[in-house]
């Protein structure tokens, strides 16, 4: 056996974290923007430039409860150590990179949560029988919303009773107002560690009488009025041209998903080093999240562009109406996700979605062979690699030590 010292192992810890982010931002978050450059809203390069700052904000202001998740929640009784980290990220990047060889996408959520949970069962620690139970259900609950979703955005948008100049604006003002209400690290709270635009407008005029919980009637108003304000802008767009407001509603629904993709993705390449830049190093959580997001802005501006072009062809064959019907329920269960501390896979929503859209148009527009060796792949990475990351864990530390 081969003793490295502590500064080599932290050293390695942080290179596997780099190199994970790298990997979320190169293949996680191509389809926010893939509908508008099939739509030519925007081009690749521009989209990609975009991607890449938008996912590193919202992995900044928005990526400390997944993290956390990741790096605490997963096991009892034991600390991830930086060579367990090492192990359990490179792992989840194993499996990354097997779906992108094999064009099966492998949730990246799955991969690492399965790796984090095998390397802390190596510790010696005990399983979160809590914790698992509640990503269980919300993962199994994830293709029902994220597909009815979208079947029900997608069923209005076909309506021939309901103008797309009413229509359209009708999602813009739901996004608006659920956008009022995103948790952000840079807006203060004084009961939590992020706050919400509504909530920060409301408590400068006195928030007023509390309706439900924390959520008065001045954060009510606040958000009517961000919602109203969005669908004005898009319903004004839409009625000077039909193509143009659609094309520019899929527009900034897509900055925003890539936001919500950066603050749900980056937790899994920074959550396995929680404990040892918290509670070994004493550095703050930002410093973590920062250096999950230049990861991840790397992997945007490096190789984002080659799978935007792959995929914007696919969702060019999709039509923009039904890329929004997919992208809408994506934005709210990601948010979701980020508010509940959950893992998840932006390809697993934005799939559910895809599908839950074709439905309203009488097909799926999927394989469905495809669609059952997809979720083969999900179920079988979630067992293997907790097998994977158990075993090589001891591997690691039998050669190297630590």
């Amino acid at each position: 056996m081969v003793a490295l010292s502590s500064t080599v192992l932290v050293g390695t810890a942080i290179v596997t974290c780099l190199f994970m982010s790298w990997v979320l931002g190169a293949n996680s978050n191509s389809p926010p923007f893939a509908p508008a450059i099939g739509a030519n809203a925007i081009s690749t390069m521009q989209a990609a430039f975009v991607i890449g700052l938008l996912a590193a904000a919202g992995a900044l202001m928005q990526g400390g409860s997944i993290s956390e998740t990741v790096g605490a929640e997963l096991i009892d009784v034991v600390a991830i150590t930086p060579l367990a980290a090492t192990a359990g990220l490179l792992t989840a990047a194993t499996f990354m990179a097997i779906g992108i060889y094999t064009r099966y996408p492998i949730p990246a959520a799955f991969a690492t949560t399965g790796a984090m949970v095998g390397v802390g069962l190596s510790l010696g620690g005990d399983p979160a029988v809590a914790t698992y139970r509640r990503l269980g259900i919300f993962w199994a609950l994830v293709p029902i919303m994220s597909g009815g979703l979208a079947y029900a955005t997608a069923t209005v948008l076909r309506r021939d009773d309901v103008p797309e100049t009413t229509g359209v604006p009708l999602l813009a003002g739901i996004v608006g107002a659920i956008v009022a209400n995103v948790r952000l690290g840079v807006i203060p709270d004084p009961t939590a560690e992020q706050g919400t635009l509504a909530g920060f407008v409301a408590r400068q005029f006195g928030g007023g009488p509390a309706l439900v919980g924390e959520f008065d009637l001045g954060t009510a108003l606040v958000t009517i009025g961000v919602g109203a304000l969005a669908f004005y802008w898009v319903r004004e767009r839409v009625r000077d041209s039909v193509e143009d407001g659609i094309r520019s509603f899929l527009l900034v629904l897509g900055g925003i998903v890539a936001f919500s993709s950066g603050g749900s993705q980056v937790g899994l390449a920074t959550g396995p080093l929680e404990n040892l830049f918290r509670v070994e190093l004493g550095l703050p959580g930002i410093v973590l999240l920062a250096l999950g997001a230049t990861g991840i802005l790397a992997g945007a501006w490096m190789a984002a562009p080659r799978l935007l072009q792959a995929t914007s062809r696919e969702y060019a064959q999709l039509g923009v109406r039904r890329s929004i019907a997919a992208l809408v329920p994506g934005f709210i269960v990601a948010q979701l996700a980020i508010a509940l501390g959950i893992p998840i896979s932006l390809n697993n929503i934005v799939l559910s979605g895809v599908i839950g859209g074709g439905l309203a148009g009488g097909s799926a527009g999927v394989s469905r062979r495809k669609i059952g060796v997809t979720i083969t792949f999900w179920l079988l990475t979630l067992g293997s690699s907790t097998a994977v990351g158990y075993g090589l864990y001891r591997l690691l530390a039998a050669v190297i030590g630590g």
